[in-house]
This record gives C-alpha cells, structure tokens and sequence, in this order.
C-alpha cells in the first residue's frame, strides 16, 4: 500500500465527524479517516473537502473510509484505491445513527446542489 511511516493504527479517531466542519458549524457528506493520524474530515464531494486539505497540510497520504460497512483505502499521493487494509484502531466508522449527509441539523435542504463534483 504505501510505507510503514503512512500508517499508524493505533491511532483513534478523531471524533463522529469531520473535526474541521464541526469548528466552522459546517457539514459534510462521507467521511475519511487519516491511516496515520486518525484526523476525521468530509471528502471531496462535500464543500469543504477538509480530508485532502489534511492531506495537503500534513502529507499524510492514506485515509480509509470512515462510513459504516466501508473498510476501502485511498492514497492520495499516487491515487490508488484499496480494497482493503491493516485494521485500524476503533471505532470503524461513524456512529451508524448518525444521518448522512451530517450532522442532523446542520444540513441545509438544498444539499444536493450544493455537492461537489
């Protein structure tokens, strides 16, 4: 997948959501999980696109999946997807009560225009 020094799994998530979203009262669409760090933020899709910035902020290049039954790696730096992964410490995903997109009440009603592509 990529070196030892891209992945650390014992690092814990860095909360439910996207940590960046959450300190500007934002909301997200799917979520990342840094491989390395356990930093928590939205993809691509959602307008703030807090897990690349993560990735560009740090050089941390790994994320997986942070949305229930989804255990598929991404590395940013060569842009390669991966099925699969060494396990990562818990949880796995976000709450499977938590909606998504989210937070609950945070999403505005035209979220779907509001996607990005």
């Amino acid at each position: 997948m990529t070196s030892d020094q891209a992945i650390g799994p014992g690092a814990a998530p860095s909360g439910a959501g996207c940590s960046d979203c959450d300190a500007v009262g934002g909301w997200w669409f799917p979520l990342r999980r840094c491989a390395r760090c356990g930093h928590v933020g939205c993809c691509d899709s959602s307008p703030g696109r807090h897990a690349t910035a993560h990735f560009k902020a740090t050089g941390h290049p790994v994320v997986r999946s942070y949305e229930p039954g989804e255990a598929w790696f991404w590395n940013y730096a060569t842009e390669e997807l991966y099925e699969s992964g060494p396990d990562l410490a818990p949880p796995a995903s976000r709450p499977a009560d938590q909606p998504a997109p989210g937070p609950a009440g945070r999403v505005p009603e035209d979220w779907k225009q509001n996607l990005r592509r």
